[in-house]
């Protein structure tokens, strides 16, 4: 009978049988990966992470394109096979053809990281053809599956074929096999929703009690979209941050299983994400790519409200673009609710930032500071702020009942960009320089304070990079081109400490302007 017309129970025996038969296979290219207790500070926490970027490809998606690929009967291997993958699945393919020695045909596309087409070529060895097409994934599977209509190949489909589950849920056979007991409960990220569905197919034979998570990003969210239309819908939107699991549509039968072994879903933000890919790096040193961090993500974001228990999770790859670091460095402490950025709207005339930062920010610590002069009246320099969430609710409190004006600007668009206003037709004598100060609590009001009256603050552009030093751009006006020469001249005796400053030709000043 066709899978698409068995019953629920048959549907997912037929899974558990497929990954019975998995088991015995997988092993040819792969060891199990390890199982860890996530370092937390409260002992009663048992959080557990199932560490598939210790794997061949720094990714589960070996397991299923192995065991797909080695199901098939001597005349589709001989024939060879065609693939559609943005990453992972491409890479588990390439590892699976080579290991097999078959052709194979993976469809990618061109908005793919140079890294990851490397990866695949290079894990192919020779047993690959890598082509090029579109901007998506969508693009990309669209032409795979005409390729091999075509030429007669074999498709092995990223999520939605039970030999590709059946593989995946060999993870979840390795937790059972662990030793380390029995889990309440497994937070399970969701693209296309093999890997939720080959797992909690085995945890919930093994475990009967577990509760299924499913965990999807806020605008990725194909599978709970399928569960409530009674079967799959494609999305308008898909966000690519966690490329992972950016699935327009869920599979016909992946939604039909999880629609049975998932317990709930629930959705994260990418900043939540990058809040588990921080913890991950201080308490582990891991940094997996943004969707092998989704399950955290999802056990983060309930942790205050959940009691204590046996957790799962499972950190699914670790395939990321170098390039993505500095992003979620930036929006890490947004999703931990620990930074924060202001705009303030202060007097502008010379001290009024020292005032601003003595009265009400003395003892938090500044991450980031963006300002340029707008006027003759008012500055609205924007203050990014790292402190526990208790600490803004207090300086909440404590600028509303100064009377001042300010506004949380965290997640604008120039905040997120980065643009710094500014009108060069109020500078009369600027002095642009480069400078580096101690980066501790305090080092900028020092700065300031001994900046003096004489300089007026028209430009400062300053982001914690997470060196023992914090470099910034600034710039001074002076009433007269004498108080800017006398300045320049005495500066190493007003900033002591301040050993590599640049001052910047008034052509470069200029330019900046």
């Amino acid at each position: 009978m066709e899978l698409r017309m068995q019953s629920q129970e048959t549907l997912r025996e037929a899974l558990f049988q497929e990954t019975l038969r998995a088991r015995h296979r997988v092993y040819e290219v792969g060891r199990s990966t390890p199982l860890e207790r996530l370092q937390l500070e409260d002992d009663t926490e048992q959080v557990y992470l199932k560490r598939e970027d210790c794997s061949p490809i720094r990714a589960y998606k070996w397991r299923g394109a192995y065991h797909c690929i080695a199901s098939l009967d001597p005349a589709a291997r001989e024939a060879g096979v065609v693939a559609a993958s943005a990453g992972n699945h491409a890479q588990g393919v390439a590892l699976a053809a080579s290991r097999l020695g078959i052709r194979a045909t993976i469809f990618m596309p061109h908005s793919t990281p140079l890294m990851k087409q490397e990866a695949v070529r290079r894990l192919g060895r020779g047993c690959i053809d890598v082509k090029l097409v579109g901007d998506s994934y969508d693009a990309a599977s669209q032409a795979a599956h005409a390729f091999a209509a075509t030429h007669r190949l074999t498709p092995i489909h990223p999520y939605d074929d039970l030999a590709v589950m059946g593989g995946q849920g060999t993870l979840a056979d390795e937790i059972v096999m662990a030793g380390e007991g029995s889990f309440e409960r497994i937070y399970l990220q969701i693209g296309g929703g093999g890997m939720a569905a080959g797992v909690a197919c085995w945890l919930k034979r093994f475990f009967p009690s577990i509760e299924v998570i499913g965990v999807e990003g806020v605008e990725q969210a194909s599978m709970a979209a399928a569960i409530r239309a009674g079967g799959p819908v494609t999305l308008d939107y898909v966000d690519v941050f966690c490329d992972g699991t950016a699935v327009r549509r869920a599979g016909d039968l992946t939604w039909r299983l999880c629609r049975d072994l998932i317990d709930r879903f629930i959705t994260v933000t990418n900043e939540e994400v990058c809040a588990a890919i921080q913890l991950l790096w201080e308490r582990h040193r891991i940094i997996p790519e943004p969707a092998g961090a989704m399950g955290l993500a999802g056990w983060l974001k309930e942790r205050a409200q959940q009691p204590p228990r046996r957790t799962l999770a499972i950190i699914c790859g670790a395939n990321m673009d170098f390039g993505q670091l500095s992003w979620i460095v930036r929006h890490a402490g947004i999703g931990l609710h620990t930074r924060r950025y202001y705009r303030f709207a202060i007097p502008e005339h010379p001290g009024s930032l020292l005032d601003l930062l003595e009265r009400h920010l003395d003892g938090i610590n500044i991450i980031e500071f963006q300002y340029g002069q707008v006027g003759r009246e008012t500055g609205f320099p924007v203050i990014g702020l790292e402190a526990p969430p208790q600490t803004f609710e207090k300086l909440g409190r404590n600028l509303e009942a100064a009377g001042h004006s300010f506004a949380d600007i965290t997640g604008d668009e120039d905040v997120e960009f980065r643009i710094i206003r500014y009108d060069p037709t109020l500078f009369r004598h600027p002095l642009f320089f480069t400078v580096e100060f101690p980066e501790r609590a305090g080092a900028l009001h020092d700065f300031l304070a001994a900046s003096g009256p004489a300089a007026d603050i028209v430009y400062f552009n300053y982001s914690y990079s997470g060196e023992r030093v914090g470099r910034a751009l600034l710039g001074f006006n002076f009433d007269t081109a004498e108080k800017l020469a006398a300045y320049r001249g005495n500066f190493a005796g007003r900033h002591p400490g301040l050993r590599a400053v640049r001052f910047l030709k008034p052509e470069v000043g200029r330019r900046l302007l």
